[in-house]
């Protein structure tokens, strides 16, 4: 009797930290109410250093710290016909300023919604750095820019985050 006792409170423990673990694993999601759009946040490492308001919709996040990683969320407005290679060069001409700028290659990128990646390489505070900045169109005259910026190995590590929270970006429909 004893044994089946115990077997059942092993299995029972199991099956605690198999659900526990299951709902550590899960995404947080990144809504709120004063802009059009979610996307999930899939490490707890990434913490929110900006919050929109209804007169700045801006939204900024670090993994860990700053200097591990950063993402600011922006919504441009755009022509009806402007091209994606269009708002890359612009984008390429204002970063082209920094220290020791190289523009990267450019990718196409399907999620919830699709779009471009540009890929640069820059030197800041003596320190090796990249961007990855993910142009998606919401609709012909939106786009919304995720852009990730930190040192270069360590932004290389994130990849994999900074793609799913690029995939799972959705705007709300109205």
């Amino acid at each position: 009797m004893k044994k089946r006792q115990r077997h059942s409170v092993l299995f029972t423990i199991a099956l605690a930290l198999t659900f526990a673990a299951a709902a550590f694993a899960q995404d947080q999601k990144f809504i709120d109410p004063n802009v059009d759009y979610s996307f999930d946040i899939p490490d707890a490492k990434w913490k929110q250093t900006v919050k929109p308001s209804a007169t700045s919709p801006n939204v900024e996040y670090v993994y860990g710290d700053r200097s591990q990683g950063h993402l600011e969320v922006r919504k441009l407005t755009v022509a009806k016909d402007a091209q994606f290679t269009d708002l890359i060069r612009d984008e390429e001409q204002k970063q082209q300023f920094r220290h020791g700028f190289v523009a990267g290659k450019q990718e196409n990128f399907t999620g919830h919604v699709p779009g471009r990646i540009f890929n640069f390489e820059y030197v800041a505070s003596g320190r090796n750095m990249s961007g990855r900045f993910y142009f998606l169109r919401a609709n012909p005259t939106t786009v919304y820019v995720l852009r990730f910026s930190g040192p270069d190995n360590a932004l290389r590590s994130i990849q994999n985050q900074t793609d799913s929270i690029a995939r799972t970006f959705a705007v709300k429909q109205n």
